[in-house]
């Protein structure tokens, strides 16, 4: 286990910030908004405020504010791979310690607004030691050399960064690939995880014989989700079938990263039309330079051609903890959930939020954290 520190020669930002004013722009869009896409005008001013304005050091001392480690871990496979992770310990030495897992297209920069609210609580009795992983192929970890880097391999793999770490008992939480993940994790190791929590779990539809009347609240869900699977779904259907050459245009593009990025943080939050409603501009530029000073559009794309066509969805028997924002994109039932998670001991819906809850509305996470972990400590 290796001590970590983020710092990126200042040649490859000025190599950013000529890229960015070299940018080759299409024409506008045919129709106004964000139906096509992100719009030619919030992309150009978004290119001369990353350009101009924006301030990677400011990210860069944040990180570097807490501890930080990379160590190898092989998921059980032949193969190793170095994992970035920070690991912040509690002043509260019996606090519970909790991974948490972000998804595509977030990174542990998601999780930096809530570290010192979940290590520091006012009640000693909702300290968490918290560990946040970078997944393989984003951030700052390795880049899979390999196939079979997958979500059980991935929960393997934070299992063995637990053990590591000394922790033989452990919460988790996750979204998007993150919950996928946690749950893989619960299913995989229940013996050292004292409950998950979720805000996009996932299970599949009961048979039709079986299916009980949705409430007016579940069937706008259900609608919401096939309009996403049908007009939200396009970026799957490449990062599922060919990362590889998607990867080449997100590696070589800051503008064609960014977008790709931005258009998701449009969609998928409670943003009112504008990303920037629900999260500041610079820190989504934050998460996006996680992709771009890797390059990693390609790798942190791979993980949809190794999960996205058949998820597992094994059983879970663990103490879950559920929080249902009302803009995320997948909204199941609750007796839908409850046939793949065996106990849930909470299920949430707050007034407000998205996809990115640990980004967009941190205090409502935090305290839907606590609670769900003050009933299974």
């Amino acid at each position: 286990m290796r001590e970590f520190r983020v710092d990126i020669p200042e040649a490859e930002l000025d190599d950013l910030r000529d890229r960015l004013r070299r940018t080759r722009w299409p024409e506008p869009a045919t129709v106004d908004g964000w139906t096509q896409g992100v719009p030619l005008d919030y992309a150009r001013d978004l290119a001369r405020y990353w350009a101009d304005d924006y301030d990677w050091r400011r990210c860069e001392a944040e990180l570097n504010g807490y501890p930080q480690f990379t160590t190898g871990l092989d998921g059980g496979g032949d193969d190793t791979l170095e994992i970035h992770f920070l690991h912040v310990r509690s002043p509260h030495e019996d606090a519970l310690p909790l991974i948490l897992t972000h998804g595509w297209p977030g990174s542990v920069i998601e999780y930096l607004g809530l570290i010192d609210a979940l290590t520091k609580p006012d009640d000693p009795a909702d300290a968490f030691h918290v560990v946040v992983p970078s997944l393989p192929g984003y951030g700052f970890s390795g880049k899979p050399r390999v196939s079979g880097w997958g979500i059980e391999r991935i929960a393997t793999a934070w299992a063995q960064l637990m053990d590591r770490l000394g922790y033989d008992r452990y919460g988790a939480q996750g979204g998007d690939w993150g919950s996928m993940i946690t749950a893989a994790l619960a299913s995989g190791i229940p013996e050292a995880v004292a409950g998950i929590h979720l805000t996009m779990p996932l299970a599949e539809a009961p048979p039709q014989e079986e299916r009980r009347p949705l409430t007016r609240d579940e069937q706008k869900a259900l609608r919401d989700m096939k309009s996403f699977m049908l007009l939200g779904t396009g970026y799957s259907a490449e990062q599922s079938t060919r990362p590889q050459t998607l990867g080449y245009g997100l590696t070589d593009s800051p503008m064609g990263q960014a977008s790709w990025i931005i258009e998701k943080f449009w969609d998928w939050t409670d943003c009112a039309g504008r990303p920037d409603n629900a999260i500041p501009r610079d820190r989504l530029l934050d998460n996006v330079m996680l992709y771009w000073l890797g390059a990693t559009g390609a790798s942190s794309a791979r993980l949809y051609w190794e999960s996205y066509r058949k998820p597992r969805m094994d059983v879970v028997e663990v103490p879950t903890g559920i929080t249902v924002f009302p803009a995320e994109m997948n909204r199941l039932p609750r007796h839908w959930l409850e046939r793949r998670f065996l106990d849930i001991r909470s299920f949430t819906k707050p007034v407000a939020g998205g996809h990115f809850a640990a980004l967009e509305q941190p205090e409502t996470l935090v305290d839907e954290i606590r609670a769900f972990f003050r009933l299974v400590r």
